[in-house]
């Protein structure tokens, strides 16, 4: 193995992941493409796997970073004594909680099916390109403009109909971020504070998610000195990436809709087809 070469695929991965986990283009989708791609591979059978998943946990602690005052606030005012259910960290971690639920049973029922038999790139680039239409007729027919609504603020109801929404994600090439903000506008929520709940959203599942994979792959133990160079170097990229383009997506999204991802999906699912034609992967 080149360690150069490892390393440096390993920053294009992380690149690709801190940009694309908030998008609404698929991260799972774009790694396992780019994977294909750039022949990320490891005599360890599980290492990619586990890669995935932890290089995915750098983008998710940007959300902790730059959401850290709302966090903090919640921790702070957590009982309902203190500031009023409504206003309490208890009321916002509970919807949070609620959100999971659907997705925690799903996740461990058939994730590991989903990683098996549609994982491939064909039926990634398939998935993209379906998405999109997705994206596009529920934008039209259920985005709510009201964005005066700037509080994060979500009722059980709303929070079990977006959780039910980030199921879909189970599927690499539906995107996350796509599902829970389309399971937003059904709910009735605002663009951009059906984003924020998918951000917070984001923290327990990918925790969790990547938590549980780690285990059942068998730990860093089963790791080489370069595969945990790789991981670390992966996992600071997608972090750093992540930063910068969370806000610039919050900002994107109160001017400006989402078609314009569903349009990129389509382009680059064309582009995964043709490059699989020419046997590039």
């Amino acid at each position: 193995m080149d360690f150069l070469l490892f390393i440096l695929k390993s920053i294009v991965l992380g690149i690709v992941e801190g940009i694309t986990e908030f998008l609404p283009v698929s991260s799972t989708g774009h790694l396992r493409i780019f994977e294909n791609l750039l022949h990320f591979e490891s005599t360890n059978p599980n290492y990619v796997s586990m890669y995935t998943y932890v290089i995915q946990l750098g983008a998710i602690m940007a959300v902790v970073l730059l959401y850290w005052r709302k966090i903090k606030e919640t921790i702070i005012n957590f009982l309902p004594q203190k500031v009023g259910y409504e206003k309490s960290g208890f009321k916002f971690w509970f919807m949070i909680a609620i959100a999971c639920v659907p997705g925690a049973i799903l996740g461990i029922l058939f994730d590991d099916l989903a990683d098996k038999y549609l994982s491939g790139p064909y039926i990634v680039a398939a998935v993209l390109f379906l998405g999109a239409i997705w994206m596009i007729y529920a934008e039209n027919k259920f985005r709510n403009n009201n964005l005066t609504k700037q509080k994060l603020s979500v009722t059980p109801k709303q929070a079990l109909i977006i959780g039910a929404f980030q199921c879909l994600a189970i599927i690499p090439g539906m995107s996350r971020s796509a599902s829970t903000i389309i399971g937003g506008w059904v709910s009735g929520l605002s663009t951009v504070v059906a984003a924020e709940f998918s951000f917070f959203l984001a923290i327990p599942v990918m925790f969790g998610m990547s938590f549980l994979k780690i285990i059942k792959l068998g730990g860093l133990n089963t790791m080489t000195g370069t595969e945990i160079t790789a991981l670390v170097v992966g996992f600071i990229v997608s972090f750093v990436v992540a930063v910068a383009v969370i806000s610039k997506f919050i900002a994107y999204l109160k001017k400006k809709p989402l078609k314009g991802f569903a349009y990129y999906r389509m382009i680059f699912a064309v582009v995964v087809i043709a490059a699989g034609l020419l046997k590039l992967f």
